[in-house]
């Protein structure tokens, strides 16, 4: 027995927006139509209500019309002619007398029921209770015509009871309308409930995407918790075989070429991987919110004046001019980060000094708009437009012939757009092929915020 209620309960817990949208695809038309039942009724009782009224209300009309004439069935006959030209919606009309258990008509629409002996209950009824009784009739003999039989005592102007209003109204030209007005609203329920059905639908499918993404999210935030768990793994035994790496290659001696060779290029391997493991953990750090900017007051050419000494070592290696200019009169004191200013700097320098073959790679400073402006020239390979629409997505390198034995994880640019936007600074790149790439980055002044508070 539990096997069987595991699965159940499973469904439930896995499927409770589908069970809820069903609940309320049964509750709310449901109400709604109970609703729409409950004012038909309601209407055809008030509707009701008002002809019996109005039935009533003309008997005693007559009444009034007839109480010096209930001696002279000549007059009462002419009255009943005239009635009948005037008053289109009533079907019948009799004036009876009590005789013993039967009534005799004497006046009527229909001159030859005249004589004619009627007891019907309703008759008795009013006569007894001295009172208008109206009832309600459905023919069936004339096609379910519905009509209103009122049945009401007449009395003389001393106040006495002396003869029987017998009179049929129509009922059907109220009863057409009611119904017309009822199937529109029955017209307007069917397509409100499919109208309500079609967006419990539509709400359905929405909350499956909704669960879709929740997953999503939740399998991002596991790959992004796996890499930052794998990267921090990965960095301890990496920076092990670099250190051991550099040291067997430190105390060379005895060594053959081919195992010095060997040790460069786990030397060199390490050292790749560990870049990318130090990439995969800032992406991870970025993407959770957890990378920390200490952002404090710093004089920006005094650290690009470093970090261009330190690629001066790999420019030379190719052969590369890399020159730093500071226009006159340039303030640099901007609110930065300073190691991850070092960061983005590394990263553009060494993107130029890595995709320039020959040619010069220049680091220009100066201000502009209250901003530190940093410009990073190449002349290297640079990229198509096409290209420079990717440039700053994850993991995408420019890829053809002068690029394929250029390393690269494709993760820097994003890295360092993101480290650029969390210190409010800005960052654009222009490229021409065959031509060279122009890095610009703007940050702005300390002063010029102090002087706009102001």
């Amino acid at each position: 027995m539990p096997e069987k209620i595991k699965p159940y309960k499973e469904f439930l817990k896995d499927n409770q927006q589908v069970i809820y949208s069903i609940t309320l695809m049964i509750i709310i038309p449901g109400v709604v139509i109970l609703n729409t039942w409950f004012f038909s009724q309601w209407l055809r009782s008030t509707v009701d209500q008002s002809l019996q009224d109005k039935a009533v209300g003309i008997s005693q009309v007559i009444n009034v019309a007839l109480a010096d004439k209930l001696n002279s069935p000549q007059e009462i006959q002419t009255f009943i002619n005239n009635w009948k030209i005037y008053n289109s919606d009533t079907q019948s009309l009799d004036i009876l007398y009590r005789d013993n258990d039967n009534f005799i008509i004497k006046a009527s629409f229909n001159e030859n029921k005249i004589g004619v002996a009627e007891n019907l209950t309703v008759y008795l009824v009013a006569w007894d209770q001295n009172w208008p009784v109206a009832q309600k009739i459905i023919d069936v003999n004339r096609n379910g015509e519905i009509y209103w039989l009122v049945a009401a005592p007449l009395k003389n102007l001393q106040g006495q009871k002396q003869a029987l209003l017998s009179m049929r109204l129509s009922a059907g030209i109220v009863e057409d309308i009611v119904t017309r007005n009822l199937t529109y609203s029955f017209w307007v329920l069917i397509i409100s409930v499919l109208l309500i059905v079609l967006l419990l639908f539509a709400n359905s499918r929405l909350f499956g995407y909704s669960i879709l993404y929740n997953k999503i999210k939740e399998i991002d935030e596991m790959k992004d918790e796996f890499i930052s768990m794998a990267s921090h793994e990965l960095k301890t035994p990496v920076t092990i075989i670099r250190g051991y790496a550099s040291m067997i290659l430190e105390e060379s001696q005895g060594l053959s070429e081919q195992t010095k060779n060997d040790l460069a290029v786990i030397s060199l391997s390490a050292e790749r991987l560990t870049n990318l493991i130090e990439d995969m953990l800032n992406v991870s750090r970025i993407e959770q919110g957890r990378l920390k900017i200490d952002a404090q007051p710093i004089e920006a050419v005094a650290v690009i004046e470093e970090i261009v000494k330190e690629m001066k070592i790999q420019a030379d290696e190719k052969k590369l001019a890399l020159t730093f200019t500071l226009e006159p009169n340039t303030q640099s004191l901007i609110k930065i980060d300073k190691d991850k200013f070092k960061q983005v700097l590394i990263n553009l320098i060494g993107n130029s000094i890595k995709y320039t073959p020959s040619g010069s790679v220049e680091v220009k400073a100066f201000n502009r708009d209250k901003n530190l402006v940093i410009l990073i020239k190449d002349t290297g390979i640079g990229m198509s437009a096409k290209e420079r629409e990717h440039l700053f997505e994850k993991f995408y390198r420019v890829k053809n012939k002068k690029t394929e034995a250029i390393s690269g994880t494709g993760l820097g640019l994003w890295i360092t757009k993101q480290l650029v936007e969390l210190m409010q600074g800005a960052i654009a790149i222009d490229s021409i092929e065959n031509t060279g790439t122009q890095v610009t980055l703007e940050f702005p002044l300390v002063e010029a915020k102090a002087n706009k508070s102001k």
